[in-house]
């Protein structure tokens, strides 16, 4: 493990958080035909929760000809920052008029196979120090460095040299994790893959198959369950999605292989059992998951937490679901949107209110990309 360190800034009061995980396919996120499936959920009555039944509308297309689009950021002012995964560019997209400006593209990016830029996410302090926080896969390995991003620059030219912040954690072909998110408490979580070796997910000396919990200086965060290590819950498979309910818990989407997808809720210091384990199961050591899926109708990527409701994005599925809560339970059966109407959905993001943003995937080699993919799309949900 190679963690870069530096001085600690003051540390917020760390809070105590839950999270959800999923998994997917054999063949990481490949595409294939949907299939109706079984979903499994585990309900409680502990706490009230939002409808059983929801409804979507895609109120209009922001933006088109996006390639190979993976991580999204919203940006104070409205706009949003998307990456490219095979182009390691950043663009910041017009939220009103979809006008694409390219920022720059980030140095030391090398992408194949499911690796390159991913996920990114805007500093907590991003007002005054216009830091980028990214996660890409290098030469040698996946890594998160932080660029500053000057839009008074020309555009291709507005972002700086990367700093690194972390590194060491294990690429491969396949499952590289990538999603990256800074949490209630100031600190930066970042969803790894076991890079195709599963023996790495439930070591917790490994950097694979984990969620990290890292300061922005990217130190191991206080707090953590073990220690001056910067894991915060292991044996995960490929983990693709973060986000937090009202409450500071989180929440995350994971790919397993050949079984069952999954939405979990994190505890800190958790095993969520790969590969000993997938899906829901009997052994006491591993968590369970809130809510799974076969892996035909998910492949679940980003999430997102809107009004108590958690809204994830598939790849092999080509749908978009719909996961009502009740505390860290499913509070009915999950519900699936736009099934196969834009191809392979890989980032959502929320965009205030009853809205939401969602990127499609089809121009990454998985897909069968259309006329105007891939798009940035505007949502509203309930």
């Amino acid at each position: 493990m190679t963690v870069r360190c530096r001085t600690v800034p003051a540390v917020l009061a760390t809070t105590a958080l839950l999270l959800v995980a999923g998994c997917s396919s054999g063949g990481g996120d490949g595409r294939g035909s949907p299939s109706k499936g079984t979903v499994t959920v585990t309900p409680s009555a502990s706490e009230s929760g939002p409808p059983a039944k929801g409804s979507v509308k895609v109120l209009r297309t922001v933006a088109e000809g996006l390639k190979t689009p993976w991580g999204l950021a919203p940006l104070p002012g409205g706009d949003l920052l998307v990456s490219s995964r095979d182009d390691a560019t950043v663009t910041r997209i017009d939220a009103r008029t979809g006008e694409k400006t390219e920022a720059g593209r980030i140095s030391g990016v090398e992408p194949a196979g499911e690796g390159g830029l991913l996920g990114i996410a805007l500093s907590p302090g991003f007002a005054s120090d216009h830091m980028v926080y990214a996660y890409f896969t290098s030469a040698s390995d996946n890594r998160v460095v932080r660029v500053r991003y000057d839009e008074k620059r020309a555009a291709g030219d507005q972002l700086g040299a990367p700093d690194t912040v972390f590194k060491g954690i294990p690429k491969g072909h396949i499952h590289n994790g990538g999603r990256i998110a800074f949490g209630p408490d100031a600190m930066l979580y970042v969803g790894t893959g076991e890079s195709g070796s599963s023996g790495l997910a439930p070591d917790k000396k490994s950097l694979g198959g984990k969620i990290l919990r890292i300061t922005p200086e990217g130190e191991p965060a206080p707090g953590n369950p073990l220690g001056r290590s910067p894991v915060y819950s292991y044996g995960h498979r490929n983990v693709q999605g973060l986000a937090w309910d009202a409450q500071q818990r989180l929440f995350a989407s994971e790919f397993g292989q050949d079984t069952w997808d999954e939405l979990n809720a994190i505890k800190p210091g958790g095993d969520y059992g790969w590969p000993s384990a997938e899906g829901k199961g009997t052994d006491g050591r591993f968590q369970n998951p809130l809510a799974q899926w076969h892996t035909d109708d998910a492949s679940p990527s980003g999430i997102a937490y809107v009004d108590g409701v958690i809204w994830m994005a598939g790849l092999r599925g080509e749908r978009l679901w719909r996961v009502p809560l009740r505390s860290t339970s499913a509070a009915a059966p999950p519900q699936a949107f736009l099934d196969g109407e834009y191809g392979r959905l890989r980032t959502v993001a929320p965009a205030g209110q009853d809205r939401l943003w969602l990127l499609t995937s089809d121009t990454d080699g998985r897909g069968d990309p259309r006329k105007g993919d891939d798009r940035l799309l505007e949502l509203r949900v309930r």
